[in-house]
């Protein structure tokens, strides 16, 4: 019975991981870049390399109220400057349904230059649970159905490898590539595992309302309102039709701190601006709490009064708050976050090498049957390990390549960064179909090349070399990424250079495994 059990757990395993483990790389590939999301976004956008003022006013959030009331937007959202993010961020839908971001310098609220791009919080964040496919919520159900699979094979992985502590201390470089590839593979699945888990169910959890809708059809029937109000303490009133100026910001903000005490808010949320029926939604920053959302407030926006407060207080809720934060990883922690994004990165070796194994262990079979498959697999492998980080780092050197307002053939400049992004992508997966076993070899060199470029590019069109970004303290997320990315360009440049070694020791099993 056992040796059936593990043999099924086995199968399960193996094939779980082949059908979709380049969907899963791809997820904690834009997840573990999503962990500095907002470093990313600051190296992209210059413009918002600013400094926090020393005594902030949130009146200076004025002008961008008034930018999405002249846009006619029936509610703004804008995120409070803070260390990570100093600028002033105002989002809204325009009158005809499009969606607008703008940037706000923190200290005299003058709107910054649009820096034309979708960066890290717009496009690598939304990848990371979406996929970007939008269509009929596609994205979401693809990226869930990922998350449950990554479950089973955490929970077979454990099953199938009876000495899996003793993996853990196991890893032997020099020997061939198949037994170095697993020991690599037992080594991330074990050292990430607990993250693993968490990581997977947490990301579930905070997307239950859609995949779990019954839970809330079973007690709340349709009424979607209610519920909202029950588990996030949602308040909404329609328009009065009548025109009302907004009271001080600063007043909005020092009722909210009369009921929450200490603290700063994350965000306003402005509905119905211009109206007489304005009403202020104020979130409590969570950079001293694991919990996603502490605290919600609704003041009106004509009277100052307070229209409604919330605090999680029911078991159910509390408890997918605290999930849901721990996955989110918005407190103020850069050990922990460091280690996030640590244990992200093993993930993604975790995915990769066992690809890399399946390949490694039926090359021979597949090829002296004259199958395909392995082939196939290990063109795949490539385009969704290497080939998606060469598309980011496209993505990010075409970024301080055009100019700003830069268009062409009709295509404004955030959408070309993206056609790079997916177009380079696809010309990795074409490359390694072709190049078989030299695609590992030339797409390490390309990572290399890029990643250097990338930190010289910044250099040159922004000014903020190492030195400069190094010496002042306001700029060391800027200096974070070029570390991170001259890293890369080591670590690239290494792999390449021992592959190629291991391909003219063995040139037959280079070209047919591309390993």
């Amino acid at each position: 019975m056992e040796p059936t059990f593990r043999a099924s757990m086995n199968w399960l395993h193996t094939w779980s991981g082949v059908v979709l483990g380049s969907l899963l790389f791809a997820i904690f590939w834009m997840g573990t870049l999503s962990v500095f999301d907002k470093e990313i976004d600051r190296w992209m956008m210059p413009a918002s390399r600013l400094a926090l003022p020393e005594q902030f006013s949130y009146e200076t959030m004025r002008p961008a109220y008034k930018a999405a009331l002249a846009a006619k937007a029936p509610a703004v959202l804008m995120l409070v400057p803070n260390e990570r993010n100093p600028v002033i961020t105002a989002l809204w839908r325009n009158a005809d349904g499009s969606f607008a971001q703008r940037l706000f310098d923190p200290s005299t609220g003058t709107e910054l230059p649009d820096q034309g791009t979708f960066a890290a919080s717009r496009f690598i964040y939304p990848f990371h649970y979406t996929l970007n496919l939008k269509v009929f919520g596609l994205g979401y159900w693809i990226v869930g159905l990922c998350g449950m699979m990554m479950m089973v094979l955490c929970v077979s992985g454990v099953v199938i490898h009876r000495k899996i502590f003793a993996d853990f201390f196991t890893f032997r470089p020099e020997r061939k590539i198949r037994r170095a590839t697993l020991d690599l593979h037992n080594v991330a699945g074990v050292l990430g595992l607990p993250f693993h888990v968490v990581i997977s169910v947490s990301g579930l959890v905070i997307l239950f309302s859609l995949y779990f809708p019954s839970s809330i059809w079973a007690v709340y029937r349709q009424d979607a309102r209610l519920f909202g109000r029950e588990a996030y303490g949602s308040y909404v009133r329609p328009p009065a039709r009548q025109a009302a100026d907004l009271v001080s910001f600063d007043a909005i903000v020092a009722k909210a701190r009369s009921v929450w005490g200490r603290g700063e808010p994350n965000y306003l949320y402005v509905f119905n601006p211009g109206d007489a029926a304005a009403c202020v939604q104020v979130n409590r920053a969570s950079e001293d709490v694991v919990s996603n959302i502490s605290h919600v407030v609704y003041v009106d926006g004509v009277t100052g009064e307070m229209l409604s407060a919330n605090k999680p207080e029911k078991p159910a809720a509390v408890t997918q708050r605290f999930i849901a934060g721990l996955h989110f990883i918005q407190f103020r922690h850069w050990t922990l976050r460091w280690l996030y994004f640590g244990l992200g990165l093993a993930g993604c070796v975790l995915i990769a090498t066992g690809l890399l194994f399946w390949v490694e262990s039926r090359r021979e079979r597949h090829r002296k049957l004259g199958r395909s498959g392995a082939r196939v697999v290990a063109a795949v492998t490539v385009a969704s390990v290497t080939g998606i980080l060469i598309a980011t780092l496209a993505f990010m050197v075409t970024n301080r390549v055009l100019p700003l307002g830069g268009s062409a053939f009709g295509i404004e400049r955030p959408a070309i960064e993206i056609v790079v992004f997916h177009l380079v992508w696809l010309l990795a997966l074409l490359h390694a179909f072709v190049s078989g076993g030299r695609a590992w070899v030339g797409q390490c060199w390309t990572i290399s090349v890029l990643a250097l470029a990338a930190v010289l590019l910044n250099a040159l069109t922004t000014g903020d070399h190492l030195i400069r970004t190094l010496a002042d303290r306001q700029l060391w997320p800027v200096a974070g990424i070029d570390i991170t990315l001259l890293m890369a360009t080591v670590i690239a440049a290494c792999v390449a250079l021992r592959l190629a070694r291991s391909a003219l020791a063995d040139p037959r099993a280079s070209q047919e495994t591309g390993a």
